[in-house]
């Protein structure tokens, strides 16, 4: 078959990384959105340049030729659930990192309350505890369409799913049903 192709990296890096307000900002996105290293930012920041590149690219051409590819770019970003059915190519470059983020299916999970904080969504996202529709998807970073929004649950096969799972209760859990586990009286 051939010598598989090298994988390059999808993301480009910031121009000037060591910048002090650039490295608060970042450390405070990863923080609220439960990424796992900076790489995951800069792949979105990248996709979304890519975006507002092709949006910026169509509003200098000639409307024949813009008709079709602006269509194109606003069907997907729809679908993507990133802009309104009735946005203009303008809306894509109001564009922001956090659209993006908050389409992940890692913030979907944290979001909808199947988990506690996003790590943890993160942890049942890449421990296969995380279905759309009847679809178990493994990967954290996976953008969650329109349409999927409502599909987002615990896998069938999940211990999860079963509603007197510790975990899908408020968080106490009574061992001889006198006092709560993990709660200190005081003395």
């Amino acid at each position: 078959m051939g010598d598989p192709k090298r994988q390059r990296r999808k993301f480009d890096t910031p121009r000037h990384p060591w910048r002090e307000g650039i490295l608060s900002e970042e450390l405070n996105i990863i923080g609220l959105y439960g990424l796992r290293n900076k790489r995951e930012l800069w792949r979105h920041r990248t996709d979304l340049a890519r975006y507002r590149n092709t949006a910026r690219s169509l509003l200098g051409m000639p409307p024949e030729k813009r008709e079709r590819l602006e269509k194109e770019l606003l069907a997907k970003l729809t679908r993507l659930g990133l802009i309104r059915e009735d946005s203009t190519v303008e809306a894509v470059l109001d564009l922001t990192v956090q659209n993006l983020l908050e389409r992940r299916l890692q913030t979907m999970v944290f979001r909808s309350g199947l988990a506690r904080n996003p790590h943890q969504a993160r942890q049942f996202t890449i421990h296969g505890h995380i279905a759309i529709g009847d679809r178990k998807v493994t990967s954290p970073s996976y953008l969650v369409l329109r349409k999927e929004e409502t599909a987002i649950k615990y896998s069938p096969y999940s211990p999860f799913n079963n509603p007197e799972h510790p975990i899908r209760g408020t968080g106490e859990v009574t061992v001889t049903g006198e006092r709560p586990v993990g709660k200190e009286e005081d003395a």
